[in-house]
Formats: C-alpha cells, structure tokens, sequence
C-alpha cells in the first residue's frame, strides 16, 4: 500500500506530472509495441526477408 500511496504522490497528484506521465507512458508502449511486433515478423519470416538473404546474393569484391 505505502507503495501505490508513493507512486500516487509522486506522479499522479498533479495534473501536470499526471499528463506527462500519461505522454511518456504512451512513447514508451508505442516503442516497445513496434519493436515487438518487429520482433515477432522477423521471427515469422525468418529466411524470407532481403536481410536474411542479402548474402547468398552479394558479391564479394576481389582486391
């Protein structure tokens, strides 16, 4: 309890702290939302996508 009651006063006791926490928390969800889902395709796809195969296409260039 003495933790909600500090993270009460800390952050959401002020209407501004208030919006500004809501606005970080939402940058921060966006973020680890994309990544994830990023994350999740690259794995579905693995072997599939240009950056997977890039190599079996390149040439390697002879100094």
């Amino acid at each position: 309890m003495a933790l909600v009651k500090s993270v009460y006063n800390l952050l959401f006791r002020r209407t501004s702290t208030f919006a500004i926490t809501i606005m970080v928390g939402a940058v921060v969800f966006e973020r680890a939302f994309d990544q994830g889902g990023d994350a999740i395709f690259d794995n579905i796809n693995r072997g599939k996508l240009w950056k997977h195969i890039k190599h079996n296409y390149e040439q390697k260039s002879e100094e």
